[in-house]
């Protein structure tokens, strides 16, 4: 017997034509550091079914001209079907139905003067409610290493930046409840951002946090072993002690 064909629906894009974007020359230097920080976002946020998380990829805001979209270097939604969207190939603002809660940009030379006016006025006039910028140079290219933006009445205004003990220059994001560092001593780009945990202080790299983890479940796997063996341990000097009494009552 034949397998049936099955018919699978597909998506039908806008009737709009979409002009191919010019490449980013000098992607080099910027990429190290966007590689980082979508790695480490990426695993924290894996197991969260609402949330989207993007690097590179389109935000479409206008149905009726295609051109009329945009592409930060990573960009974050919540409270939305992150499936769907994958499924679809780009974040159709008119179907998702909202923007997106975050959205970062790394500086490189051909982009830095486009992310600081822009795409920060864009990004403000889409509703995104931070706007992050990163410059691996230390400032050269934004005029600060370090900046991230809430939208409040329809203008991002900067969060405060602090100095750790370690000498990093960080800030708190309250969309993401996580901190991002800038460490001035890295001499590679894909060190010179970290993003931790405002709790522990520590990096939220998956492969320390899950290596943690699987140390400290062992750890705790230990002591409910050891604490059986106690157990066990008491329960033959009880049956022993038992023994003699009952030897001593038949004496």
């Amino acid at each position: 017997m034949a397998t049936p064909k099955v018919s699978v629906a597909r998506r039908k894009y806008p009737d709009i034509f979409y002009e191919d974007p010019e490449p980013v020359e000098d992607n080099m230097q910027q990429l190290p550091a966007i590689i980082k920080l979508i790695r480490l976002l990426v695993r924290y946020y894996r197991d969260a079914d609402d949330a989207f998380l993007d690097g590179g990829g389109f935000i479409a805001y206008d149905r009726n001209d295609g051109n009329r979209r945009v592409s930060p270097d990573l960009y974050i939604a919540f409270g939305v079907d992150g499936k769907q969207i994958f499924n679809t190939g780009n974040y159709f603002l008119w179907e998702v139905g909202k923007p997106p809660d975050f959205s970062m940009e790394v500086a490189s030379d051909s982009t830095a003067a486009n992310d600081l006016g822009f795409k920060r006025e864009l990004y403000a006039e889409l509703g995104i409610t931070e706007y992050w910028r990163f410059d691996p140079t230390g400032g050269e290219r934004y005029g600060e290493a370090l900046v991230g933006e809430r939208l409040v009445d329809g203008e991002y205004r900067a969060y405060e930046l602090h100095t750790a003990d370690d000498g990093s220059v960080w800030s708190r994001s309250e969309v993401l409840d996580l901190q991002f560092h800038w460490l001035p001593w890295a001499s590679e780009i894909a060190d010179a951002f970290d993003i931790r945990d405002p709790r522990t202080g520590k990096t939220i790299d998956m492969e320390v946090l899950e290596r943690e983890a699987r140390l400290a479940a062992e750890a705790r796997e230990r002591e409910l072993r050891e604490a059986h063996l106690a157990a066990e341990a008491r329960e033959r000097e009880l049956l022993a002690e038992i023994k003699r009494l009952r030897a001593l009552q038949g004496e």
